[in-house]
């Protein structure tokens, strides 16, 4: 893991250096993703690399668990509730209430689109580029929301599967609770990644990794990886 970290650092460092910013903006969730890439952007840029955690009718313990990454790297951070914006679009689009209760994506999806807007605000103030947390294993089946979570500049764990996440994260010190925690998106009260996508991440990573998986977890990975493909295409244009 030692030779893998110091790649991604110094893999950070030359984006910086060939795309003209100063450094990295990341969106702190409490989840082990965000605090991997945020602790990596910091060994990057130790002086240049900002925190920011979004609540949006979101568990006050993931915010806990994201000040948490903030305090023990000493990562500079801004807390930025989006709850009151998040319900008056609803309101504004829906004449209606947010209930929720209600698990409409529609209107779920708007969350992490905010918090996209959140982002690419400090940055252009900054100069900073947006570092994505989506990882190979949710990039694969297109796990995130599109112009949401996947709105950003570069993924800095792209190229890693879950289970990778969590060694690098034992590597660099990720506070415990935070690697135990179940993995979740955050959208909404309860939610749980492996729940939602219908396998395991271990199912996942072993068939992205090695190939090898039920008809089951085939199935679900191809279903899943054609439904969510458009979200990992550049918009198209005519053939002529």
């Amino acid at each position: 893991m030692h030779l893998l970290a110091q790649r991604l650092t110094e893999w950070l460092r030359e984006q910086v250096t060939e795309r003209g910013a100063r450094g990295y903006v990341v969106g702190l969730s409490g989840g082990i993703d965000s605090a991997v890439t945020a602790v990596l952007c910091k060994r990057a840029c130790p002086d240049n690399v900002l925190g920011v955690i979004m609540p949006c009718y979101s568990s006050p313990l993931d915010a806990e668990d994201a000040r948490l990454v903030a305090r023990t790297f000493d990562i500079p951070l801004k807390e930025i509730v989006l709850d009151e914006p998040f319900a008056l679009l609803v309101r504004l689009l829906t004449g209606e209430d947010y209930n929720v209760e209600k698990k409409d994506l529609s209107i779920i999806n708007i969350k992490p689109r905010l918090r996209m807007i959140t982002l690419y605000f400090y940055a252009s103030r900054l100069q900073y580029l947006v570092a994505g947390t989506g990882n190979r294993s949710e990039l694969t089946v297109g796990y995130f929301t599109k112009y949401g979570d996947g709105g950003v500049d570069l993924l800095p764990i792209g190229n890693l599967v879950k289970r990778q996440v969590y060694e690098l994260a034992e590597y660099l010190g990720i506070p415990r609770r935070i690697i135990e925690k179940p993995p979740s998106a955050g959208l909404w009260a309860g939610q749980n990644d492996e729940a939602e996508m219908g396998i395991t991440y271990q199912e996942l990573d072993e068939f992205i990794l090695t190939g090898k998986a039920d008809d089951r977890v085939r199935e679900v990975v191809k279903r899943l990886a054609t439904k969510n493909a458009h979200k990992k295409q550049m918009p198209v244009l005519p053939p002529f």
